[in-house]
């Protein structure tokens, strides 16, 4: 459920509200029983993707002996050998 910010256009208090979508906006202000509220368009916050599917390095805090192994893991692996052919090999 979203958090929707709210502004009494009446006595300026401003005030944030955690409502479903589908709930109708408030009018009323909690401060001065006026029916004055309007609500302010925001930013809203940056997206964070985490779970299966996205780099599990991008958000967690590594150790020291973590970041040693994956560094060692890239080091480790063996690289496929290169094959030469020649245009005599081929037409054999």
């Amino acid at each position: 459920m979203p958090i929707y910010e709210y502004k009494c256009s009446e006595c300026g208090f401003q005030f944030d509200k955690f409502q479903s979508i589908k709930d109708l906006p408030l009018k009323t202000c909690p401060r001065c029983g006026k029916e004055s509220l309007k609500k302010i368009i925001s930013g809203g916050t940056g997206l964070i993707f985490k779970g299966s599917g996205f780099y599990l390095t991008d958000y967690s805090k590594k150790t020291q002996s973590q970041k040693k192994e994956i560094k060692t893991d890239k080091k480790d692996k063996p690289k496929p050998p290169v094959k030469s052919e020649s245009k005599n090999d081929i037409n054999k």
